[in-house]
């Protein structure tokens, strides 16, 4: 059996590009909650999640942070989810 060599491999691209908003409903759907649900632990409404998510209002810094601790990620995750950090080899 050939032994694996890490060389051997390349790092994936992602396949599709997202928004923040985007990146926010995919998060929140993953962690199996409603927008009314986030909107709770954000103490924000329902519409204001709805809005975010689909771009029509900006995320933005103070926000980001307030939806990333309930969501349980760093807040880049949800500005630059297209970022791509360079892994020197």
């Amino acid at each position: 059996m050939k032994k694996i060599n890490k060389k051997d491999f390349i790092l994936g691209q992602d396949p599709i590009e997202m928004t923040p908003g985007e990146m926010l409903a995919t998060l929140r759907q993953l962690q199996g909650l409603t927008q009314v649900e986030l909107g709770d632990l954000c103490k924000m409404t329902q519409a204001n999640i709805s809005n975010l998510e689909s771009g029509r209002q900006q995320i933005g810094r103070e926000r980001a942070l307030v939806l990333a601790k309930a969501l349980k990620v760093h807040p880049a995750v949800i500005m630059f989810p297209n970022y791509r950090v360079e892994v020197a080899t």
